[in-house]
């Protein structure tokens, strides 16, 4: 098993089929800074690798940053990273970003850490941004937490549109497919999934971080315990993906998923393994799935309420 270190370093380099290679980071707009980075630090187990004014860079894996936390007098998703396999692979989403007239948010990297890249709006608001060249960051020591971040799950209004779009312009591939345009899970590299897109409001669901033992997921929810704080749902095991994971909401609003055992495709001609909407695709183990579960999450932030920081 590759640790966090040897991950990290691969990040770039993972073996992928489009112009996406790897998930980048999340940044979120934050009410309350401190408390976020204490559960991103202290519950989930990051460490902190830049703080600016109103801005803290956190990670897993030995890069620069996988989670950014924007202080703000709002609650909500500032953007979505994705790692660009080369320039050329930059060149041409930036191409067919322009070809379908996205706006584009800032024409360099938001933030700190990165070497070349653009930033966009995309469908129903989210904001994407596409970059090649983050610095590495390496670890100190070894931390309890994850060895690196996987994916995100969101929940967009036209899920066929985003799916569609997530296809056409950023080369994800169609891995799971839930019901009659329900839900879709899709890759950028061997991983089962780097995005996840469930029907709903038009928020983000959930973060996700890999870690190497199902025993690392009891551990969490130790340490949630010792706070008062708990665990949403989980230890489960996902049909879709075959992950085993634990959830707990952080301060912002969001959920925070620790996962472990994912589904490896190494194999792009695999056709996407196909689910009916009331299937069990969520839980291997027992037909149980919390009632509340789909209510928590974030929306993307007006672009007039974007940190003059990261614009």
């Amino acid at each position: 098993m590759q640790t966090g270190g040897e991950c990290a370093k691969n990040r770039e380099t993972k073996m992928s089929w489009g112009l996406i290679s790897a998930m980048g980071h999340v940044s979120i707009q934050t009410t309350r800074l401190r408390e976020s980075v204490f559960d991103a630090t202290q519950l989930l187990g990051l460490r902190e690798t830049e703080r600016t004014s109103d801005a803290v860079y956190l990670a897993a894996a030995n890069v620069h940053h996988e989670l950014v936390y924007v202080e703000s007098d709002v609650d909500g998703i500032d953007g979505f990273g994705l790692v660009a396999a080369n320039g050329d692979a930059l060149r041409e989403i930036r191409r067919r970003v322009d070809n379908e007239n996205f706006p584009i948010l800032s024409e360099k990297p938001r933030g700190a850490g990165i070497e070349d890249g653009f930033s966009f709006i995309g469908p129903e608001g989210f904001v994407f941004e596409i970059y090649v060249g983050m610095q590495e960051n390496q670890a100190a020591v070894q931390s309890f937490g994850p060895d690196r971040y996987g994916h995100f799950n969101f929940h967009p209004r036209d899920v066929g549109g985003m799916m569609r779009f997530l296809h056409r312009v950023l080369d994800f591939r169609l891995s799971d497919v839930i019901g009659d345009d329900f839900a879709y899970f899709m890759r950028c590299n061997p991983d089962h999934h780097g995005i996840a897109l469930v029907r709903g409001e038009g928020t983000l669901h959930h973060h996700a971080w890999q870690t190497q033992s199902i025993a690392d997921l009891g551990r969490l929810g130790d340490r949630l315990n010792k706070v008062g704080r708990e665990l949403i749902w989980g230890p489960v095991r996902h049909g879709a993906g075959h992950n085993i994971a634990a959830y707990f909401v952080e301060t912002s609003g969001a959920v925070v998923e620790l996962y472990t055992d994912l589904e490896q495709i190494y194999d792009d001609a695999r056709p996407p393994v196909v689910w009916g909407e009331d299937e069990n695709w969520y839980n291997m183990w027992s037909s149980y799935r919390p009632l509340d579960f789909r209510t928590f999450g974030l929306a993307p932030v007006d672009r007039k309420a974007l940190s003059a920081l990261h614009r």
